[in-house]
Protein backbone atom coordinates (compact mmCIF):
# COMPACT_ATOMS: atom_id res chain seq x y z
CA UNK A 1 0.00 0.00 0.00
CA UNK A 2 1.28 3.61 -0.95
CA UNK A 3 2.25 5.79 1.39
CA UNK A 4 0.14 9.11 1.64
CA UNK A 5 1.98 11.79 0.29
CA UNK A 6 2.31 15.62 0.88
CA UNK A 7 2.99 17.83 -2.42
CA UNK A 8 3.61 21.69 -2.77
CA UNK A 9 2.27 24.01 -5.27
CA UNK A 10 3.88 27.01 -6.05
CA UNK A 11 2.57 29.84 -8.75
CA UNK A 12 4.10 32.89 -9.62
CA UNK A 13 2.32 35.13 -12.32
CA UNK A 14 5.74 35.90 -14.52
CA UNK A 15 8.80 34.19 -15.24
CA UNK A 16 10.90 36.87 -13.48
CA UNK A 17 9.24 36.72 -9.99
CA UNK A 18 10.86 35.39 -7.17
CA UNK A 19 10.16 31.98 -6.59
CA UNK A 20 12.41 32.19 -3.46
CA UNK A 21 9.74 32.83 -0.11
CA UNK A 22 7.68 29.55 -1.81
CA UNK A 23 10.20 27.39 -2.19
CA UNK A 24 11.22 27.76 1.72
CA UNK A 25 7.97 27.51 2.87
CA UNK A 26 7.16 24.47 1.21
CA UNK A 27 10.74 23.35 2.36
CA UNK A 28 10.08 24.10 5.66
CA UNK A 29 6.34 21.87 5.96
CA UNK A 30 9.02 18.86 5.01
CA UNK A 31 7.72 18.80 1.30
CA UNK A 32 10.77 17.33 -0.51
CA UNK A 33 11.83 19.21 -3.29
CA UNK A 34 11.11 17.01 -6.07
CA UNK A 35 7.28 17.20 -5.06
CA UNK A 36 7.12 20.92 -5.71
CA UNK A 37 4.80 21.77 -8.75
CA UNK A 38 6.02 25.37 -9.47
CA UNK A 39 4.14 27.46 -12.51
CA UNK A 40 5.20 30.50 -13.86
CA UNK A 41 1.74 31.46 -15.62
CA UNK A 42 -1.17 34.21 -14.90
CA UNK A 43 -3.64 32.54 -11.83
CA UNK A 44 -6.40 34.07 -14.57
CA UNK A 45 -7.58 29.99 -14.62
CA UNK A 46 -6.34 26.84 -13.74
CA UNK A 47 -5.24 25.25 -16.81
CA UNK A 48 -1.39 25.29 -15.80
CA UNK A 49 1.06 22.25 -16.88
CA UNK A 50 2.08 21.64 -13.29
CA UNK A 51 -1.23 22.26 -11.44
CA UNK A 52 -2.59 20.11 -13.46
CA UNK A 53 0.30 17.29 -13.51
CA UNK A 54 -0.05 17.74 -9.70
CA UNK A 55 -3.56 16.83 -9.76
CA UNK A 56 -3.22 13.64 -11.70
CA UNK A 57 -0.65 12.22 -9.45
CA UNK A 58 -2.60 13.53 -6.36
CA UNK A 59 -4.60 10.55 -3.89
CA UNK A 60 -7.53 10.48 -1.52
CA UNK A 61 -5.87 11.29 1.62
CA UNK A 62 -2.73 12.75 0.08
CA UNK A 63 -2.16 16.44 0.85
CA UNK A 64 -1.55 19.94 -1.31
CA UNK A 65 0.06 22.71 0.02
CA UNK A 66 -0.14 26.06 -0.89
CA UNK A 67 1.47 29.43 0.32
CA UNK A 68 -1.59 31.49 0.21
CA UNK A 69 -5.20 30.42 -1.09
CA UNK A 70 -5.14 32.88 -4.42
CA UNK A 71 -1.75 30.22 -5.09
CA UNK A 72 -4.79 28.01 -6.74
CA UNK A 73 -6.45 30.86 -9.37
CA UNK A 74 -6.85 34.16 -8.86
CA UNK A 75 -11.20 33.64 -9.81
CA UNK A 76 -13.02 33.20 -6.79
CA UNK A 77 -15.21 30.49 -8.37
CA UNK A 78 -12.05 28.51 -9.80
CA UNK A 79 -10.28 28.78 -6.20
CA UNK A 80 -13.94 27.51 -5.19
CA UNK A 81 -14.19 24.17 -7.64
CA UNK A 82 -10.51 23.58 -7.33
CA UNK A 83 -11.09 23.27 -3.44
CA UNK A 84 -14.08 21.14 -3.47
CA UNK A 85 -12.29 18.63 -6.52
CA UNK A 86 -9.22 18.44 -4.53
CA UNK A 87 -11.25 17.83 -1.09
CA UNK A 88 -13.97 15.86 -2.17
CA UNK A 89 -13.68 14.23 -5.37
CA UNK A 90 -10.21 13.29 -5.19
CA UNK A 91 -10.52 12.91 -0.74
CA UNK A 92 -7.44 14.70 -0.42
CA UNK A 93 -6.35 17.53 1.93
CA UNK A 94 -4.95 21.21 1.66
CA UNK A 95 -2.82 23.19 3.84
CA UNK A 96 -2.54 27.00 3.42
CA UNK A 97 -0.01 28.28 4.87
CA UNK A 98 -0.93 31.58 5.73
CA UNK A 99 -4.26 30.83 6.55
CA UNK A 100 -4.55 27.66 8.71
CA UNK A 101 -7.88 27.96 9.54
CA UNK A 102 -8.80 26.48 6.05
CA UNK A 103 -6.88 23.44 6.55
CA UNK A 104 -8.52 20.20 5.63
CA UNK A 105 -6.29 18.00 7.92
CA UNK A 106 -7.27 18.40 11.20
CA UNK A 107 -10.03 16.34 11.27
CA UNK A 108 -11.04 17.54 15.30
CA UNK A 109 -12.36 20.89 13.40
CA UNK A 110 -13.59 19.21 10.28
CA UNK A 111 -16.84 21.00 10.54
CA UNK A 112 -16.20 24.38 11.34
CA UNK A 113 -13.54 23.86 8.19
CA UNK A 114 -15.94 22.42 6.23
CA UNK A 115 -18.67 25.64 6.95
CA UNK A 116 -15.65 27.86 6.40
CA UNK A 117 -14.33 26.96 3.30
CA UNK A 118 -17.84 26.30 1.64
Amino acid sequence: MAENKKFGYIRVSSKDQNLDRQIEAMLECGIAERDIFIDKQSGKDTNRPQYQALKQVLRAKDIVCIKSLDRFSRNYDDIKNEWNDIVNNIGADIEVIDMPVLNTTNKETALMNKVITD
